[in-house]
């Protein structure tokens, strides 16, 4: 198994398929036309090619976009998130929704106007070839068009993926500019999810691979280049999508979703499995390496950490769970499949004890939680996270049959130290994305800023950048940005500040 590429490992059948032309119909066509490529019926169910998950099939670009309310003046930058969003699909059966190519969709906003919004897909060796256009460079190993998540560092804009690809520089405009490789000091995989630490200016990742029998915690310092890189041995290749920080430690996360060779031989589009063998544990290491000190506790998925920080002598994770078992390969429906909707959480580790003690903090189904980023790794008090309906019922719809649960469409404002709540609710179909916060011009307190997301708008069959008060959470919007355009509902963004 030693030749395993990404794209035999997590693309299968759908990855290595030649891509279509680019289509020119409405952005909600995506189902039918899926149905009239590939010989797929109607009664047949892809929840996550259809509805608010349906690719769209152009890129945009729209300049001095309407608006309803007013954008604060002290927004001066971009709001990007991107999202899997298939270029092309021979089979919808063979297609997996986490493989979909990257598509970033981004507002800049500035002076009070929207300039513009544009929406392109991240330029991977597929994705030029499906486009006619060339490749500039040698393609890199296991070359991918990153679609989980979208950062700022140093200056530059970096579309990320777990487990292989190197990130992909984008320019202002989201062109797409080259691999980037951390002034070729990266080896091996990286990952979606990084932690700036800002008070150490470090940046932190923790990557896995399906060949190795470790994980690695790498830290990025201020020069931009990977500085130390520390090997975590572990069995049976799990998959870490997401990991914390704290001042002291780097805390791992290690679910029973491992990876399966033979799936992979088999084609599998994403062969990594629930493995009840492999024991759930959580994992704190010092942030300086040495060793990992493991506390098994009950079977659950972590999707996504909030935050971590120390307590005296306990290390305090929040995150988002989902229970056992989780499926990330699906069971039919062409994304992932779940018993349960994720919720929110408490674990309390305990260094002295040798024990961890976990609490709900929120039972509503909620995902993609954040902070003010300037807190990562320090105790917070504010968190954020969205409530989005239909994410729920395709992660539950099994073989064609949603369940029975009535969803909504929110975005929450917790109060982690009073143990509080506020909503903003959505109208039914207004399907949401991740909220992110960012900060006012010279904010005094932590939630002195504004909640940014992507939400769809039914009657208008597109979407809007809602811009909430953070400390004004349940009022009106300060703004909504009208999108000419449908952003489908995806994983991770951020907003990138001008200088």
């Amino acid at each position: 198994m030693s030749d395993i590429t990404r794209r035999r490992v997590l693309g299968g059948a759908a990855l290595a398929a030649a891509a279509c032309v680019v289509g020119t119909g409405g952005a909600g066509r995506h189902g039918a036309v899926a149905q009239a490529a590939t010989g797929t019926t109607a009664e047949e169910s892809f929840p996550f090619l259809e509805g608010a998950f349906a690719p769209v099939t152009e890129e945009l670009t729209a300049f001095d976009l309407p608006v309803t309310g007013r954008i604060p003046r002290d927004l001066d930058g971009r709001y990007l998130r991107t999202g899997p969003n298939a270029l092309g699909i021979e089979d919808a059966r063979a297609h997996h929704w986490m493989l979909g190519d990257g598509m970033v969709h981004g507002v800049r906003l500035r002076g009070g106007r929207a300039e513009w919004y544009r929406n392109r897909w991240v330029r991977s060796s597929r994705v030029t070839a499906a486009l006619g256009e060339s490749y500039p460079g040698p393609v890199p190993p296991d070359d991918f068009a990153c679609n989980t998540h979208v950062v700022p560092h140093r200056g530059r804009i970096l579309a990320l993926q777990e487990s292989g690809p190197l990130p992909y520089e984008l320019d202002g405009e989201l062109n797409t500019v080259r691999p980037y490789d951390f002034r070729s000091t990266l080896e091996g995989a990286f990952t979606a999810h990084t932690k700036y630490d800002a008070a150490a200016d470090e940046l932190h990742a923790v990557a896995y691979y399906p060949t190795w029998n470790h994980v690695r915690h790498l830290v990025i310092d201020r020069t931009g280049r990977v500085a130390r890189t520390t090997r975590i041995p572990v069995a049976d290749a799990p998959m870490m999508h997401d990991f914390a920080l704290t001042a002291k430690y780097v805390v791992i996360v290690d679910a029973p979703v491992t990876f399966d060779a033979a799936a992979a031989e088999a084609g599998a589009p994403v062969p990594y499995g629930w493995n009840d063998r492999h024991p759930m544990r959580v994992g704190v290491m010092p942030r300086a390496g040495r060793a990992v000190r493991w506390f098994e506790i009950d079977p659950v998925f972590s999707s996504h950490t909030l935050n971590a920080y120390d307590r005296g002598g306990t290390v305090v994770l929040e995150l988002t769970t989902m229970p056992a078992p989780f499926h990330v390969t699906g069971r039919g429906n062409g994304g992932p499949s779940s018993t349960g909707t994720p919720v929110l959480d408490r674990w309390t580790i305990d260094l002295r004890a040798g024990r961890v003690t976990t609490t709900r903090i929120d039972d509503r189904p909620q995902e993609f939680p954040r902070i003010n980023e300037s807190l990562v790794s320090r105790r917070h008090r504010f968190a954020y996270t969205a409530c989005a309906a239909e994410m729920w019922v395709a992660y539950e719809t099994v073989d064609g049959v949603p369940p029975d649960d009535t969803f909504t469409n929110d975005l929450v404002k917790h109060d982690m130290l009073r143990a509080g709540s506020q909503v903003h609710r959505f109208p039914r179909g207004a399907a949401v994305s991740e909220p992110v916060f960012v900060p006012r011009h010279d904010a005094r307190d932590e939630d002195d800023g504004y909640v940014l997301a992507y939400v769809h708008d039914p009657d208008r069959g597109a979407s809007d950048l809602v811009i909430l008060a953070a400390q004004d959470f349940t009022a009106r919007p300060l703004a909504r940005v009208h999108l000419p355009g449908r952003v489908p509902l995806g994983f991770h963004g951020s907003w990138i500040a001008d200088a």
